[in-house]
């Protein structure tokens, strides 16, 4: 809540003690809109004007030597209309502080013709500024009108600065400073938050706001400077806390000696670990596998455990279920499971995955054991949809391109997305469906040796919740020397239904994309862009 606005003006010009050769009554003639000024009483002379503006526009304040005929000569650098000094019109809405030093700020300032330079934050026993150029710009109907904006233009903003230490919190003297020096100060109070809450603040403003332009892509370029690095810095902290101490139970029969590991992270749905364990019963030599359920719904644990002993009573598998107090994400709860698994093969496998031949369990243990090891580091196998078409026979990438224009930036915007093979073909598409090296596989389904995957350390924890880990894996294994390989291997994929989505997961994913494509574009540049990758390794990829 905003306890004290106050305004004041700066940037005037210094008053000079004289200024020879200025002439009013030319001054006035040549800067109508000057004249009226002086008429309504908003400057007392022209000579005022041109001592607060006149003289950084660049206006004649001296009668030209001779007004050429039939052509325009320029009075002014600036086409604007003379203003009194103002004060900026704008508010900070909210400054929220982690414990962990987690800074927010969200507001809005009308700086369409004078840009906003800096958001200063005064607090006993701290200060900092954030640069306007690191701050997400977005669209304000409601601020537009009080501002009187009459053409599209991003009042609103926010940003995020992880400061990595715990800081007081208070009355806080906040002060927006616009490029002529203009000032905006405010007493705002900060509001204290938890870590988690203020992550998810952030990911769902980063989600729902309305961003000018194409809004996907400008929310991705809004945190391109700043926040995007510091949103992930403070997300890997609290994925690390997250998995600091997990609770294990174990449902195994005595004596029992896997030979692969199923890991598998739930997330809002419980349901999907009865029916995975049904459905892959069935297929014999499934007692070679055990299985790791990784959940990061706290609310889950109580049926977790108790759907977990039925299962283990019914169908006889092996099963750990490892429980967390919070959403890690897909990287972190699948590499501590990892570190928990009895084989040396990793399976990495969505909940809402299900088996499609009964020959499953036997023929994948067969494909590890007889084709080379440069083909067994990391496979993947074929997914369909429900329908029965195919969703996945491999991974490739391309870029989203968009006009700089369109953003109201110089630079183009350039974002990396991956694409499938084969999304939506018919299921017996032999050229689609021919084990081959791919440039990635989906961590819907994919089998790691576990050396391999130790080597490369596992999952990279920095993207958040969930999405490109699968696909940065696989190019940090391609770059290894091991390429990912399509198997001849298939599986059911409920795409999406395995786990309860939320506006903080668009959030997420815009992060993530934009994190993919800081740490690949232009690797990927390099022959491995498109459905058909020049590079060495994958010259048997395309279909």
């Amino acid at each position: 809540m905003n306890d004290v606005a106050r305004g004041k003006t700066g940037g005037a010009t210094a008053r000079a003690a004289s200024l020879p050769g200025f002439d009013e009554e030319t001054y006035l003639r040549l800067n109508p809109d000057v004249l009226v000024a002086v008429a309504e009483g908003k400057f007392r002379s022209g000579r005022e004007h041109y001592e607060h503006y006149g003289h950084a526009e660049g206006r004649l304040a001296v009668a030209p030597s001779g007004l050429p005929r039939d052509r325009v000569i320029i009075t002014a650098r600036s086409g604007q209309p003379a203003e009194t000094p103002h004060t900026p019109v704008g508010v900070v809405d909210a400054i929220k502080l982690s414990v962990s030093g987690g800074i927010y700020i969200e507001g809005w300032v009308n700086d369409a013709l004078d840009r906003l330079d800096t958001v200063e934050l005064y607090v006993a026993g701290w200060s900092i500024a954030f640069s306007a150029s690191g701050l997400a710009r977005t669209r304000r109907p409601d601020a537009e009108q009080v501002a009187g904006v009459h053409t599209p233009h991003p009042v609103g903003f926010w940003g995020f600065i992880h400061a990595a230490q715990h800081l007081p919190w208070g009355k806080c003297n906040v002060v927006l400073r616009l490029k002529s020096g203009a000032e905006l100060v405010q007493i705002v109070t900060i509001e204290p938050v938890g870590d988690i809450e203020l992550r998810g603040t952030m990911l769902n403003h980063l989600a729902v706001s309305h961003y000018p332009g194409p809004a996907y892509f400008n929310a991705v370029a809004a945190i391109d400077k700043a926040i995007g690095a510091h949103l992930v810095d403070f997300s890997r902290m609290l994925t690390r806390r997250a998995v600091s101490a997990p609770y294990i139970e174990r449902f195994h029969q005595p004596g029992r000696v896997p030979r692969a590991s199923v890991i598998v992270c739930l997330y809002g749905k419980a349901e999907y670990l009865a029916l995975q364990q049904a459905t892959f019963a069935r297929c014999p030599g499934a007692e070679a596998y055990e299985f790791i359920y990784v959940c990061n719904s706290q609310a889950l644990a109580e049926r977790l455990l108790r759907d977990a002993a039925l299962a283990r009573m019914i169908h006889g598998l092996d099963i750990t279920l490892i429980l967390l107090e919070a959403n890690a994400g897909f990287a972190a709860a699948n590499n501590l499971a990892a570190a928990h698994a009895r084989t040396g093969r990793l399976i990495f496998m969505n909940p809402d995955a299900f088996v499609k031949t009964r020959d499953f369990a036997a023929r994948h243990l067969a494909l590890v054991e007889e084709l080379p090891a440069e083909c067994t580091g990391v496979f993947g196998a074929a997914l369909y949809h429900d329908n029965g078409a195919l969703m996945h026979a491999g991974m490739y990438f391309e870029t989203d391109t968009v006009p700089g224009f369109m953003l109201d930036q110089k630079t183009d915007v350039c974002v990396l997305r991956a694409a499938h093979y084969g999304k939506g073909a018919p299921p017996e598409a032999a050229e689609l469906l021919r084990p081959r090296p791919v440039p990635a596989v989906t961590g819907a389904f994919m089998s790691c040796e576990r050396g391999w995957f130790d080597k490369l350390d596992g999952f990279s924890q920095d993207y958040i919740f969930g999405h490109y880990e699968d696909a940065d894996f696989c190019l940090r294994s391609l770059e290894a020397g091991r390429p990912a390989w399509l198997a001849d291997l298939r599986l059911w994929h409920l795409e999406g239904q395995g786990s309860a989505r939320q506006p903080v997961h668009e959030g997420a994913l815009a992060v993530n994309r934009w994190l993919f494509t800081r740490d690949w574009l232009e690797k990927l540049r390099d022959g491995l862009l498109g459905e058909a990758p020049g590079h060495p390794l994958l010259a048997e990829s395309v279909p």
